[in-house]
């Protein structure tokens, strides 16, 4: 068990705790203890919680509030023969001990990270979903036997690679760790798993649910640090045969210098995003502005599926931006369904964009340029921009934040031109006619 008494209340916690009002009491209590005294989370090494060799630690900050609550270290064979059956019954038992602290997961989700308790219920909901999706899709799973001509017969069956490194990013701890968790035990290979050290509650109290489950010792290992020195020690080492990676473009790159030389180990990155949103004239307007809001400014856009750029055609421009403008004001307020942002850093990087903006003569239809130095929290109203040059940073790179821009199109090759003018997937597009998705 750990050895620090204050995580272990925090894992008490998760498992006396019943109602929400008793939840949150408790949290609360155990926030506050944190607040006077950090404690350091420890690792979990086979199937037990350890302390870090490395004494230094990365402070954890409440974004709500601004405070430091935690400190961060910075720092096969058996499993694979178990039985399908076997690893589809520990599966779903992690997704029951998950959904019997559910509330308890999203209160320090929350937390943790700036979410609203809302929208981290929907997470951890997701997570629980992930496990119970792969514990049966394995005992479907069947291997596949073809001729591809009178003489050849072509037999397919997979099989575990061995470990794998995880690194999760910290916009969605726990969802976006067990989507990379729920399918690595399912299918027979172990893993070192490492979330960012911005966001590492869920994780730390999910190894714990592990160890309950009856997960044998070695099968899931978590380490918490930075990605310097410990993502890139994990990614580089020899006994790793694959790595799947969440996060910044940046990261993603380095990884995959880190990682070259060793041309049997595999690769998966999933990096940023600059999405563009295309809405056309004869488009359902109420429905386009509904559905664009949410893909907008959900987790404080702090999501790679963002919709950050709007592009309207040129009759329904005017409209669209006063509707649009309208319901975001009216259905995303800040501290209510938007959730401050996770760090101070990340507050001044979003804010070091709207700053541009301005200077670049954009106008603010809502928000704006927030404080350089927030009193409590790192808080950004929802943010919608028109004016800007199409070639402006703001429109190019990833902001990550309550932010979106609105910018008129003339017909349908001009919004291909401009959806094309970023090379970061993904798009949507709103239109009765589906000839407008097919252009290249």
């Amino acid at each position: 068990m750990p050895a620090n008494a204050q995580t272990d209340a925090m894992l008490d916690s998760m498992r006396v705790a019943k109602d929400t009002n008793d939840i949150f009491e408790r949290a609360t209590t155990i926030y506050e203890a944190h607040v006077r005294d950090p404690p350091v989370l420890q690792n979990f090494v086979a199937g037990d919680f350890q302390n870090s060799q490395n004494t230094d630690t990365i402070e954890c900050f409440d974004p709500q509030t601004g405070r430091v609550f935690l400190h961060v270290p910075n720092t096969f064979p058996s499993w694979f023969k178990t039985p399908k059956s076997e690893r589809s019954r520990i599966l779903n038992k992690i997704a029951d001990l998950i959904a019997e602290r559910r509330n308890a997961f999203a209160a320090w989700e929350s937390i943790d990270q700036g979410k609203t308790f809302a929208r981290a219920k929907v997470e951890i909901d997701r997570a629980i979903s992930n496990f119970r999706y792969f514990a049966g899709y394995i005992l479907h799973e069947e291997s596949a036997a073809r001729f591809t001509d009178d003489n050849v017969l072509t037999y397919e069956h997979g099989s575990p690679l061995g470990v794998f490194a995880l690194i999760s990013p910290w916009n969605m701890p726990l969802y976006l760790l067990t989507w990379k968790i729920a399918p690595c035990l399912a299918f027979g290979c172990t893993a070192v798993a490492k979330p960012s050290e911005l966001t590492s509650v869920t994780a730390f109290l999910l190894a714990d649910v592990f160890r309950e489950a009856g997960l044998p010792k070695g099968v899931i290992n978590i380490v918490f640090g930075a990605c310097q020195p410990t993502g890139s020690a994990l990614v580089q080492h020899k006994l790793v045969r694959g790595v799947s990676f969440t996060g910044g473009t940046a990261t993603g790159l380095q990884i995959r210098k880190d990682t070259i030389d060793d041309i049997g180990k595999h690769l998966s990155l999933e990096l940023g995003g600059k999405n563009p949103t295309l809405v056309f004239a004869d488009a359902d307007i109420d429905a386009a502005i509904k559905t664009a809001t949410a893909a907008a400014f959900e987790n404080q856009g702090e999501i790679c599926l963002c919709g950050s750029r709007i592009y309207v055609e040129r009759p329904v421009y005017e409209d669209f931006v006063a509707r649009y403008t309208s319901h975001v004001s009216e259905t995303y307020r800040t501290g209510e369904k938007v959730g401050a942002v996770v760090s101070i850093q990340h507050y001044r990087k979003i804010r070091g964009y709207l700053q541009l903006a301005s200077q670049e003569g954009a106008q603010f239809k809502l928000g704006e340029v927030p404080l350089e130095n927030p009193k409590e929290g790192y808080w950004i109203q929802p943010t919608i921009l028109t004016g800007l040059s199409t070639s402006s940073a703001v429109l190019l790179d990833e902001i990550f934040g309550p932010a979106v821009t609105i910018t008129p199109f003339e017909n349908e090759d001009d919004a291909v031109r401009l959806a094309n003018d970023n090379p970061n997937g993904l798009a949507r597009w709103y239109s009765q006619e589906t000839d407008h998705a097919c252009g290249e």
